[in-house]
């Protein structure tokens, strides 16, 4: 073992035991039958609240060991102080999970994932803000057809072929199982064995491309990676504080891979603008017809509402902010990826791809990249691979993000064109 890191090895082992029981999004799902239930009252004119128990799960042993490898690690070393963050952050995650359906659960989950009024970019708008800017902007587009209404016609076993057959040249004979879960309230999650998809829903084109990018080759991807790492193996877990960095790399995927479209975009603003609808009092039935207005259908509104509470109270006020996240991690990775670029650190990017991390990680443990204490990525998605058209982009968008666009209008164009006519 690599004497730098050493150390730690006992530290890490224990970590990543600590950590495997405690996963907050299964231990937060509904049962499906709950949604059947609300959409045949949605659909009868009678919607009732749904009717749900929170989990009754007990962390004790699990906090107990994480509390221990927080007062072992030596917070003056890289590593150190990344498996103190790893292992604070699952001890949070545990004691939020504890406390589903109380207002303890709300500040435990502000506190790992964010709440929606919190700055977000280097122009610290906040989340809610920003979410309101990328509605306010495709809301023309909107109404000008821009956003079509999508055809949901592919099952969730002809989306499973589409991820099966996309997986094997990348991973080649690591296995890495599709499997349809009927309970999931997101469309997809994915772990280094498997990614897990809704069942009793169809998706559309763009969502299989969406999935696999977003999925398969990021999520899975970087866990994998992180399991590969030979010292410091808790990179391949998913510590909620990762989940920002995680969830904007993967929307930052979609988008350099033109996978994205207005309406995911319009979802994750939705989702956000969601969260604080739910925070001010807003309940189950308020927003699933706020969903269901956007342009969402029955079956999806009730799955958007039913991320926001998860793990809350129904009634409104005790809200899961996880969905806060996306549109924060796609700002900040595109922020950070253009800071790498400006200042002539493109490794920091491809550090990222290495196991699940954040993006203080891939700057703190540099060092240990560089000795080779910490392992490149041996998977990377096409975009990262194509390292000089990654750059060109990048480059240019480093450029665009310096013009101004206040104090210019399209009729100055216009003038252009006037001026070269005479």
């Amino acid at each position: 073992m690599d004497t730098a890191l050493e150390q730690f090895a006992d530290l890490d082992g224990r970590l990543v035991d600590a950590a495997k029981d405690i996963k907050v999004l299964s231990q937060l799902a509904w049962p499906p039958q709950v949604g059947a239930e609300f959409l045949a009252r949605w659909h009868a004119g009678d919607p009732r609240l749904p009717a749900v128990e929170p989990p009754r799960v007990r962390f004790d042993s699990n906090i107990r060991a994480l509390a221990s490898i927080m007062r072992e690690c030596d917070r003056d070393h890289p590593v150190g102080r990344y498996l103190y963050r790893t292992a604070r952050s699952y001890k949070l995650a545990a004691a939020m999970i504890e406390q589903a359906g109380t207002p303890e659960f709300t500040a435990r989950s502000i506190e790992l994932y964010g709440g929606p009024r919190d700055p977000v970019g280097p122009g610290q708008v906040s989340n809610l803000s920003a979410a309101e800017q990328f509605l306010a902007l495709t809301d023309d587009f909107r109404a000008e057809g821009y956003i079509p209404e999508q055809d949901f016609f592919v099952t969730p076993e002809q989306a499973a072929d589409a991820l099966r057959e996309r997986i094997t040249p990348v991973f080649g004979d690591l296995p890495i199982a599709v499997v349809i879960d009927p309970d999931m309230a997101a469309k997809a999650a994915a772990g280094p064995t498997r990614v897990r998809l809704r069942g009793a829903t169809c998706f559309s084109p763009y969502d299989v491309t969406q999935l696999v990018e977003h999925e398969v080759f990021v999520h899975s991807l970087t866990a994998l990676n992180g399991r590969e790492q030979p010292h410091v193996r808790s990179l391949g877990l998913g510590a909620p504080r990762t989940t920002a960095t995680q969830e904007g790399l993967a929307t930052f995927a979609e988008m350099i891979t033109n996978a994205i479209d207005l309406a995911r975009l319009r979802r994750l603003a939705l989702r956000v603008k969601a969260v604080d609808l739910a925070l001010s009092g807003a309940d189950f039935i308020d927003l699933f017809r706020f969903f269901h207005d956007a342009g969402q259908d029955p079956g999806e509104s009730y799955h958007s509402a039913a991320r926001v509470f998860r793990g809350g109270d129904v009634a409104g006020k005790v809200v899961f902010t996880k969905d806060i996240v996306y549109l924060r991690g796609l700002l900040g990775v595109h922020t950070f990826f253009l800071k790498a670029i400006q200042s002539g650190r493109p490794e920091l990017m491809h550090h990222l791809f290495s196991g699940r991390m954040a993006l203080g990680d891939a700057i703190e443990l540099d060092p240990f990249f560089r000795t080779g204490a910490l392992a490149p990525p041996r998977f990377e998605p096409a975009w990262v691979k194509s390292r000089a058209t990654l750059a060109a982009f990048l480059i240019y968008s480093v450029l665009s993000t310096s013009l101004r666009l206040t104090g210019v209008e399209l009729t100055d164009f216009a003038a252009d064109a006037t001026d070269m006519a005479t």
